[in-house]
């Protein structure tokens, strides 16, 4: 029955002049949002998250709700500050000025630093406006918190309200790879970076709590390469947005290249957050040009490992990601909005 529906609708697109879908992104006519979406990064770490929100603010079928803006672990090299969240929310706001983006989404500084325990939660807005989100009666929209850094405001927010685990999906870009799965690379770290940042809120979202999960483990969001020449061909050209995300990226490798060579290309292991959102499927939305499986929640012991949890919930762990869906659509959008 679904089948002939969208059959029908496809017909009906074809042959009447009057309905007809918006591919430009720019005019923005006839794609609306169809979900909510909470994004919270370190956007005073690595830039692959202010790709990954430029993304997202260019996608019209999402509808941004606000931007947190997240810690990093105690000295991190990107930021060894003391302010990270608030650095993290001053970056958000630079990047929604050279977007002249005119929405009014609010912003927030997460707290600064990781949660002290499993048990007590971090208290600020941000906390407090994704419960708030979360319990909202008046909408039908799905709600999205999408993560690229650390757990620390979702895990609070499930423990100051368990109720709002069944009002929302996270997705989140983090965790080690899973046995019969990966093998981690070469020189890994362990914990996985973005699990080590805040290993108290991941133990809640995993161990504790009910909520939907999406997780991106490292061996996925390593399979996001970005090649300098696309860098330099893709994205730099591109008005005032090309320039600040290639200048922020351009800026790194060439502090980072004075310790290690590394190469030609660079990982935007955020990017996953708008392949997963914005860009599914038609019908049946789902991000159907990505592979997972169905996973029980591991347990997360006090040092950032798995350990086996046979009363784990069922959690979705993606294998692919759609990397060529991903990056032309961002330099796609990127162009529509500097011809």
């Amino acid at each position: 029955m679904i089948k002939k529906i969208n059959l029908f609708f496809l017909l009906l697109l074809l042959t009447n002049p009057a309905i007809s879908i918006c591919q430009s992104v720019g005019s923005n006519v006839a794609i609306t949002p169809r979900m909510r979406v909470i994004v919270d990064n370190d956007f005073s770490g690595d830039p692959d998250g202010l790709f990954q929100l430029a993304h997202l603010l260019m996608s019209p079928s999402v509808d941004i709700r606000a931007i947190i803006g997240s810690h990093l672990k105690v000295g991190d090299g990107f930021d060894p500050s003391k302010t990270q969240a608030d650095n993290a929310a001053k970056k958000a706001r630079e990047v929604l000025q050279i977007m002249n983006s005119t929405s009014n989404i609010p912003v927030f500084a997460g707290s600064n630093t990781a949660m002290a325990n499993d048990s007590t939660p971090a208290k600020n807005e941000a906390v407090n406006f994704i419960i708030q989100e979360a319990l909202r009666t008046d909408t039908k929209l799905p709600l999205y918190v999408v993560c690229g850094a650390g757990l620390t405001e979702i895990a609070s927010a499930v423990l100051t309200n368990p109720q709002i685990a069944g009002k929302l999906t996270l997705i989140w870009i983090g965790g080690p790879e899973y046995s019969g799965l990966a093998l981690p690379p070469p020189g890994y770290s362990n914990p996985e970076y973005n699990l080590n940042i805040d290993i108290s809120a991941a133990r809640v979202i995993f161990n504790q709590s009910t909520i939907a999960l999406w997780q991106v483990p490292r061996n996925v969001y390593r399979q996001c390469l970005l090649s300098y020449s696309q860098l330099l061909v893709k994205v730099k050209p591109r008005g005032k947005v090309g320039a600040y995300l290639s200048g922020t990226l351009e800026t790194l490798m060439t502090r980072i290249q004075r310790f290690i060579n590394i190469g030609e290309t660079y990982i935007l292991g955020d990017s996953p957050l708008v392949l997963l959102t914005a860009l599914q499927s038609s019908f049946e939305p789902d991000p159907s040009s990505s592979d997972y499986v169905i996973r029980q929640a591991p347990l997360i012991n006090r040092a950032g490992s798995y350990e086996h949890n046979h009363q784990g919930r069922s959690i979705r762990v993606y294998t692919h990601m759609d990397t060529n869906l991903m990056f032309n659509d961002f330099f796609a959008k990127l162009e529509l909005l500097n011809p």
